[in-house]
């Protein structure tokens, strides 16, 4: 499954279906449609499996005034609970933005780790961006989407940073893909750590050419990754084959990825929870009514 979202943003969770990670379908409908946030919008939505089967979604309220993103779960991907803002970023009031919340399980620690892009105006030297466009990573956990962590810097590679995934590939064994948001950039990168906070110490070259953002990996058999990524200057989605996130196959031409689709994470589930998806239609999730602060 991918997840997706339609501009402009405002009819909530789409969701993609592929058998083989190279052909994807469109289930064409909103699954969620979003109720927390200033915009109540819905971009960037990720999900992540829990070790109980439940799918917990987050994603991006807006683009600029808002100091958290929202959250909501379920056990079918049909039927939602109620939708949550969670406020990340309150302790620092001239936080600009909160974008692209990207959610993994993490099993060595077994907690959910939250990784998110914010611009904090004059924190940081930069280079040609904006004061209010110059992003660094924060993150914070949770076990149970009721206490958060404290908010933390989760990297500052130096430049200004958006659109981050990290992966677990072992023991002490993880790759963070991350976009390079800066002017002369604005194109892709790896950096390897020994566990899913970091540290990230060195940032590699970009595998992806410039004015590329939105990174989704899949994880296929015979230790193969393939690295999706929204190439928005040419109005295309791209794909990268690699087995070590060191070299990287330009695999593009053998993906299909529907039109309109924007920036989504990757994951698994049965067949039959695609078959329930494909034979029911959106179900209406309950009011929002929580807030929760995680710097409490």
């Amino acid at each position: 499954m991918f997840t997706s979202f339609r501009e402009p943003a405002t009819d909530g969770l789409h969701l993609l279906y592929s058998y083989d990670g190279y052909q994807w379908q469109d289930l064409g409908r909103s699954f969620l449609k979003p109720q927390v946030g200033p915009s109540k919008l819905m971009r960037d939505p990720s999900i992540t499996q829990g070790p109980d089967g439940t799918y917990h979604l987050v994603w991006t309220c807006g683009w600029k005034g808002d100091k958290g993103f929202g959250y909501a779960n379920s056990k079918d991907l049909v039927h939602w609970s109620e939708q949550r803002f969670i406020d990340v970023m309150s302790h620092e009031p001239t936080t600009v933005n909160v974008w692209a919340p990207e959610i993994t399980y993490d099993p060595p620690t077994r907690q959910y780790l939250i990784v998110w892009a914010s611009t904090i105006p004059l924190r940081y030297p930069k280079g040609q961006e904006d004061e209010d466009n110059n992003h660094r990573l924060y993150y914070t956990t949770t076990k149970d989407f009721q206490t958060f962590a404290p908010t933390r810097l989760y990297l500052d590679p130096g430049f200004s940073a958006i659109d981050s995934e990290v992966l677990r590939r072992g023991a002490e064994d993880y790759v963070l893909v991350v976009k390079d948001n800066t002017r002369p950039e604005r194109n892709i990168k790896v950096a390897f750590g020994p566990t899913a906070t970091g540290p990230f110490a060195k940032v590699s070259a970009p595998f992806t050419a410039n004015f590329t953002e939105g990174p989704s990996v899949a994880k296929l058999p015979h230790n193969q990754w393939l690295i999706y990524y929204d190439a928005y200057k040419e109005k295309k989605y791209g794909a990268m084959k690699t087995t070590d996130f060191i070299t990287f196959t330009d695999v593009s031409a053998q993906t299909s990825v529907p039109t309109g689709h924007k920036h989504g994470t990757i994951f698994m589930v049965p067949r039959r929870t695609l078959k329930k998806l494909l034979q029911t239609g959106p179900a209406e999730a309950p009011a929002a009514t929580s807030r929760t602060q995680a710097h409490d």
